[in-house]
This record gives C-alpha cells, structure tokens and sequence, in this order.
C-alpha cells in the first residue's frame, strides 16, 4: 500500500535521518579518537642504567608515561596511575635483570593492556670498546715479513702502544679470504703463545667470510652466516688460542636476516654493533631491525632483543670518518645526555692505516689517540662487549 507523503511526514523523516546522521558521526567520531593504552616510555628492550632513574632500596626507580582514553583508570604494575588529560605516569621499581611493566586501563571500552619488558644495567659504569673492522692487511704482511714477533708489524704495534698508554682493549674483526687469494690456513700457528700473552687485550672476532661482495649477509641465509662465523673461528683458535677468540660484535655492513638472530647468539653472539642511520629514507647498518627501533638506537647507546637475547649497541665514532679536530666535539655531546653517555662504541677500518691503501690516513692513529685519550680522561674503562652485560658485571 502507497503511504502518502505530506508535509508533516516529510519533516519527521528528514528530523530522523538528520539525527541519525549526527549519531553515526558521533560514534565515528568517537571510535576515531579511541586509542588503547600505550606505555611511550621506557621503550620495549630499553637498557636502563642509574642514569635513567633513581637508585634506591631494591633496586632502581624510574618514571613510566603513556598515553590512554581520557576517563580510562589506568595502573602501572598493579598500583593507580597519575592522570593528565590522556596522559599517565607512575613510577616502578626495577629489581630484577628483567622486568614486564603492565599499563591497564579500565574505561567504557573496556580492561585494555599494553606490555613492556626492560633490561636493567645493574652494575653499569662508564665504559668503552674499541672494535677495528675488515682485518686483512696484517694478516698477510706478518707471514711475508716473517717477524720474530708479532709486534714486528707496525699496526699491531701501534695499537699495543696505545694499550700501554691507556689500557684500552681492542677487537680485530677479520675476513677469512683476500681477493689476492689469501686464506687463514697459511696465517702460521707460530705466534700462538704471543697471542695468547696478549689476549686479556687483543681479541680476534669473524667479521666476514671476505670483504666483496658488500653487504654479504644482508639476504644470505643463517646457515651460510653461521657457516662462515665457524671457519673463521675455528682458525683463529688454531692459530691464536681459544684465549684470544672473541664472539663476533659487528658483522660485515652490520645487516643480516632476522632468523640469523638466534642462531648468531647459539654461537656466543651477545651484542651486535651498528649505525643506526637514515640513508635515502631508509635505516641502515641497522641489522634489518624496523623503524622504530632503528629511530630508537639512533639516540640511545642500546636496546635488548628478547626474543633473541642479543643486545644491539649505536656505534658513537668511526675514528677513519672523522677529522682530528672533531673527533672530541663529536664525543662530548654525547657525554652529557643520559641516553647515550653511559657506554662508548668507538670504532674504525684497518685498511686506513696501511700507505699504500688508497685512502691512506697519516695521522689515523693520532685520531684513535684522541679518541681514547677523550674518554679515559673521563672515566670511561676500557672491555669487551662479549663479557658480561655489554662488558660490564653481570
């Protein structure tokens, strides 16, 4: 049956479609600006240190904040947090190596969570490590020169001066062939006891099978990676000692598969040293890890991959790329911001010292003696990331 429309009905119904139409921006409206609880601080996998919060009995206190709807209650850990318009903080305390920080709210949507885990730094102190990439010019030239010692060769000489200047250790990360057709089987067992006399400061660490191709491991398998880690090691052993072998800390343009994480960490890998840089939009020298940890590490001196175990390290100075002269007004910065002052990756190429390299860097030692004389200077300790809790007590 045909309604017959009038002018009344005419008005109800467009009333009705009016309302209904607000409703439904209402509820779009609202839906739009709802957003769960998110805990912004500390990040998940962030280091803390007693430069991150308040040491106190127990343990160390630090400042949790976030974000959730406005008339949510929300809890940190059990206990009600502040509120200030959507903003919220508490305070937990930091007992264990680690903890799972719980930020629930509990509003007209709902019990909503979000969850961060923390690695506490227990025992930090001011530290640095000295790593030297893409070893292979030594290698070669102790063998042709057959020195007495191993120390007869000019860089390895050198880096034990500095040594005896300011107690700084030093990690060798080397290839295991050259493009002339060098091999670590020919590198003589000879200098053993020498390495071994000289292990509690000059490690040698797998850097990469060879230097070419570049980014060797970026989409290679973790069975390749793993491969190549264990010819390397197992001639360093041979040739060197089992004292002087250290785990690998920078793999080849520091990128590799994520499903090579876990096998590197089976195979004694506990840090992993990298850039954390944009280059044409992209994060890069950045082991393939997303954005936001990328953006993250590239203000913070590290970050804990649980699911892993590894923790991966921003390198502060690359000693090859960096002038004399800047090379303290890089580091100072660094030294008064909470977040990157703690730990120093330093770091450089061997290849710049050698005259005959095409980029040859005369006063490439007189950078790395800046560098450790800068840090010394104020109380950072020289180690090895391998040992303990990125080289400091466990």
């Amino acid at each position: 049956m045909e309604r017959k429309m009038t002018r009344r009905n005419l008005l109800q119904a467009t009333a009705a479609g009016t309302a209904a139409a607000v409703v439904a921006r209402q509820t779009s409206a609202s839906a739009g600006v709802f957003e769960p609880v998110k805990i912004e601080e500390p990040f998940h996998g962030a280091v803390l240190n007693r430069r991150g919060g308040r040491q106190v009995d127990g343990g160390l206190m630090i400042r949790v904040s976030g974000r959730a709807p406005l008339r949510d209650r929300v809890t940190v850990n059990g206990s009600p947090a502040r509120r200030a318009g959507t903003a919220f903080t508490a305070e937990v305390l930091l007992g264990q190596k680690e903890t799972e920080i719980i930020a629930a709210s509990h509003g007209s949507f709902g019990l909503h969570e979000h969850r961060v885990r923390v690695r506490w730094d227990k025992y930090s102190q001011p530290r640095y490590r000295f790593s030297i990439d893409d070893n292979s010019f030594f290698l070669r030239d102790i063998p042709r020169k057959n020195y007495t010692s191993l120390f007869g060769c000019f860089y390895l000489q050198g880096l034990r001066e500095l040594h005896s200047k300011y107690g700084t250790r030093f990690v060798l990360n080397i290839y295991y062939a050259t493009e002339d057709g060098f091999e670590l089987p020919r590198f003589p067992d000879r200098y053993k006891s020498e390495w071994q006399d000289n292990s509690d400061w000059l490690k040698l660490a797998f850097h990469a099978y060879a230097n070419e191709p570049a980014r060797p491991y970026q989409y290679a398998s973790a069975s390749k990676l793993i491969a190549d880690l264990k010819k390397v090691a197992e001639q360093i052993v041979r040739f060197a000692g089992e004292q002087t072998y250290s785990p690998p800390t920078v793999i080849h343009w520091g990128m590799v598969q994520p499903e090579a994480l876990k096998p590197l960490f089976e195979n004694g890998v506990r840090a992993l040293s990298g850039y954390f840089r944009r280059l044409g939009g992209d994060w890069d020298v950045n082991y393939l890890l997303d954005d936001a940890r990328s953006e993250y590490l590239s203000r913070h001196d590290a970050l804990m991959d649980f699911d892993s175990g590894i923790v991966f390290s921003k390198v502060d100075i690359v000693c090859n790329s960096i002038e004399v002269e800047r090379i303290v007004p890089t580091l100072e910065p660094l030294t008064t911001d909470p977040n990157q002052a703690e730990i120093m990756d330093i770091f450089t190429h061997e290849q710049y010292f050698w005259p005959f390299y095409s980029n040859y860097l005369a006063d490439h030692f007189q950078r790395l003696d800046t560098a450790i004389r800068y840090v010394t200077e104020r109380g950072y300790k020289p180690v090895f990331f391998h040992e303990g809790f990125l080289g400091g007590p466990e």
